[in-house]
């Protein structure tokens, strides 16, 4: 196969839904859909999060293995606790460090955990944390710095701080630039306005439905730069999903239920609880760890947990294991659909209704992800088009870790450890079998 550029553009919470429902929404993404292969249904990992997911899909590995295993850290003091936004966080090869080490030109557009990573044109996911710095010192620090500020040139007046839709019409612009002017040979996009405005608006809601459109104007965009450089003909595209989302109205903070046992102590006043913990909750939304130290009798923990409202499923360590999660985790807590984990103390109760008035604050949401992939209708989605992919073909489903394999095998690489996925079968132009529904 000759060796041809891969563009993979993530736009981030679409699921199998958005195009089996509302193609109409996405006249772009569906010329792909008829000139390539559609996986139709691409089951998540557990949690179904940004950063764990995106890991998943470049490296091939599930979170137990690659270490993100969580959007954020176990923080208990902090109300904004740090996110994995580093590359030196990440225990497995992603695929732009396969692509450099063969020699390959990358570019990534805030594909999470990339910070501080050797990809060649980086503008990495990371925002200020502490009252000491600013984005641009920090963005700096995580990204290729000149390339930054070129990009920061040219368009920041497209952002306004890092609010959607804005955001995303930077990044976009930004790609566009690099896609003309750098021609990279492997290009990573990150694209969050439909999740945002799912997280705050709900899931089918008109705001989602017009970010969705959004999204396609730019991934139109994305494909018209490669045909303005020339490298249309030479490059493959993927436009995928990391997870879809779920509509919630109530809020589930078993820390609240741990400090009534004992089992942690609460920072006055605060939503926040000290570091000297013995059973904490660390929320992944749709589900949440779970995690012991010293003698705590788990079969209790088990047992409190079991009785609260909204609790789903309770899977124990090895089960989380077994399902790619932390390792680390004494349990695994996934809620019911309609409610959603948080880390908080200091609460009403251990289960309150979402107030509409607090939607857009922190914590406080009408879509969360972050559920078990084996929910109903909750498949993410993945479309491949160019000249190495199979065209008018449809794939019934595959697993979220085939993809980062299935990018490999377009590159023409070879990731140095064996993976968890596979390349997925039906997909490359040149397979003798392929299996479609």
């Amino acid at each position: 196969m000759t060796q041809h550029r891969l563009v993979v553009i993530s736009l981030d919470s679409l699921g199998f839904r958005d195009l089996n429902e509302l193609r109409e929404l996405v006249p772009n993404v569906a010329k792909l859909m008829d000139r390539g292969t559609w996986v139709k249904r691409v089951q998540g990992i557990f949690p179904t999060l940004t950063y764990p997911s995106h890991t998943s899909i470049i490296t091939g590995q599930y979170p137990a293995v690659h270490g993100i295993v969580n959007n954020t850290k176990l923080q208990p003091q902090r109300l904004s606790p740090d996110w994995y936004w580093y590359r030196k966080d990440i225990k497995s090869v992603p695929l732009y460090d396969v692509a450099r080490k063969a020699g390959l030109t990358t570019a990534a557009f805030l594909w999470p955990v990339t910070a501080g990573s050797k990809i060649d044109y980086n503008l990495a996911e990371i925002f200020p944390n502490r009252i000491w710095t600013n984005q641009v010192l920090v963005s700096l620090k995580a990204s290729s710095p000149w390339f930054l500020m070129q990009m920061n040139h040219r368009y920041g007046q497209l952002r306004r701080g890092i609010k959607q839709p804005w955001l995303d019409d930077f990044i976009t612009a930004c790609a566009v630039d690099t896609l003309k002017n750098k021609r990279p040979d492997l290009t990573l996009i990150h694209l969050v306005d439909m999740d945002s405005m799912r997280h705050r608006y709900g899931v089918r809601s008109s705001a989602a439905k017009a970010a969705l459109q959004r999204l396609d104007g730019r991934v139109a965009r994305i494909i018209r730069a490669t045909k303005d450089a020339g490298t249309f003909d030479q490059t493959n595209f993927v436009v995928l999903g990391d997870h879809y989302q779920i509509n919630v109205h109530k809020m589930i903070h078993l820390n609240q239920l741990f400090a009534k046992h004992g089992w942690l102590t609460p920072v006055d006043g605060k939503t926040t609880y000290k570091g000297n913990w013995w059973v904490t909750a660390k929320t992944c939304d749709g589900e949440t760890y779970v995690y012991t130290r010293g003698r705590v009798d788990q079969g209790e923990v088990k047992a409190v947990i079991a009785r609260a409202e909204g609790v789903a499923h309770i899977y124990d360590g090895a089960a989380a294991v077994k399902r790619g999660a932390d390792p680390r985790c004494a349990f695994l807590v996934e809620a019911q659909p309609g409610y959603y984990f948080t880390d908080e103390v200091n609460r009403p109760a251990v289960v309150e209704d979402v107030d509409p008035a607090s939607l857009g604050t922190h914590d406080r949401y009408r879509g969360v992800h972050g559920y078990g992939p084996d929910q109903p209708n909750y498949f993410t989605t993945a479309v491949f088009a160019g000249p190495d992919v199979q065209a008018g073909a449809t794939v019934a489903g595959a697993h979220l870790v085939d993809e980062g394999p299935t990018f490999a095998a377009l590159l023409g690489l070879t990731y140095p450890a064996p993976t968890a996925g596979q390349p997925i079968q039906g997909v490359l132009r040149n397979e003798v079998h392929r299996e479609t529904e």
